[in-house]
């Protein structure tokens, strides 16, 4: 192959107005080419059949979010609720940034890939599920569960069997391991999207003859096909298996999952700011979550003394409120007091209820947004994983 074409094809107006044409139909180019190797250092290592990038020199802190489904509109509804706005202003790019937070990139992957790239150094943080991390993390020690309950993405990853046939009269995991159709010869067959959870799961409880086949999706569907004699997948409702004629079993439950913060230990170890930011978002989630489905209650009472009027609260547990009530005196009122207590959405008409049946008046009630405590426990709990 001659390279002077290409190189003149890259290059067609040439020094004094020639063109590519006129220069090689007048000009003869005498080209002397040297080649030589040599071994250029790698920034990337290999550590247990990973590739480590953390040591690239990398300044920005990485956060990993998922880019598409249920999971990343309820994501982004997170942040946004802790006032953190991620923007991404090009759907077609896969990374964003949160003006809140300095020097933080944010990447739209798929859930699996957050995880791979966590290990592989790729990312410093993200959000997934949690039976996503323990799927490909697979037991990985660098990986570390910073924030193990989101509050949202709520599901099991559960073993189910046909109702009907072989499968109708078995009702738990011992039963399915004691069936005799189990052989070398002929084993169970499960399809599932979880190859790592699954055989560990299934040998744990005694079930040693087993084929997989893996699928992402519509799992339901295999055993009527013939395809499979059971699976393994993820339940929310348990509605989709019931209307294709499929059942969970009694311990057949393999791992409850919902949406967690998971980091690499070697970047919050290593990479600058990241121990900041990470604890700015714990703080903030803490705070967010803590306040889901509580109310403030807000009323006015007659009493002595606020040492009077808040034994009378004390007396029924729903007044009590997070550490106790608050008690202060209405300016301009002898004797009225106003008190202040946190009170569930759930048992927020009883709680109202019990306060006006001992002299409550003038009730107020309003949601809240955060609570925040002294120091957020996640965030002690993170520094002893670290050893700080």
């Amino acid at each position: 192959m001659s390279l002077v074409p290409t190189f003149l094809q890259q290059c067609p107006i040439i020094g004094g107005g020639f063109t590519q044409s006129s220069f090689l139909s007048s000009t003869k180019v005498s080209v002397k080419f040297t080649i030589s190797c040599c071994t250029v250092p790698s920034p990337m290592t290999h550590v247990n059949g990973n590739v480590d990038t953390t040591s690239t020199e990398r300044s920005e802190i990485r956060l990993g979010l998922p880019s598409k489904g249920r999971m990343a509109t309820d994501t982004l509804n997170l942040f946004n609720n802790c006032q953190l706005s991620v923007r991404h202003l090009n759907p077609r790019q896969y990374v964003g940034d949160i003006p809140q937070l300095e020097n933080l990139e944010v990447w739209f992957q798929r859930p699996k890939d957050i995880v791979r790239k966590l290990v592989s150094g790729d990312l410093d943080i993200g959000i997934v599920g949690l039976d996503t991390v323990s799927e490909y993390g697979e037991g990985n020690e660098d990986l570390i569960i910073v924030h193990d309950a989101l509050a949202y993405g709520e599901c099991r990853l559960s073993l189910a069997v046909p109702k009907h046939g072989i499968f109708e009269d078995i009702n738990s995991i011992e039963e399915l391991a004691q069936m005799p159709h189990w052989t070398a010869e002929k084993p169970l067959r499960v399809a599932t999207g979880f190859t790592h959870l699954s055989p560990k799961f299934l040998k744990e409880n005694g079930i040693h003859h087993v084929s997989f086949s893996t699928a992402d999706g519509a799992l339901e569907a295999a055993p009527a096909m013939g395809i499979a004699d059971v699976i393994v997948d993820l339940v929310s409702s348990g509605a989709t298996l019931k209307e294709n004629n499929m059942k969970e079993i009694e311990g057949g439950v393999l791992l409850r999952s919902q949406a967690v913060m998971v980091a690499s230990k070697k970047s919050l170890l290593q990479r600058k700011g990241l121990l900041d930011i990470t604890h700015e978002m714990l703080e903030r989630f803490e705070a967010h979550i803590r306040a889901l489905d509580q109310y403030t209650v807000v009323a006015n009472m007659r009493g002595y003394n606020e040492k009077e009027i808040a034994e009378r609260l004390l007396t029924l547990p729903l007044l009590s409120g997070l550490q106790g009530p608050t008690v202060s005196p209405v300016f301009g009122f002898t004797n009225y007091y106003a008190i202040v207590i946190c009170v569930p959405k759930k048992l927020l008409y009883k709680s109202v209820q019990q306060l006006r049946a001992i002299g409550g008046s003038g009730v107020l009630v309003s949601p809240l947004t955060y609570i925040f405590d002294e120091e957020t426990p996640r965030w002690r709990e993170l520094l002893l994983k670290l050893e700080l």
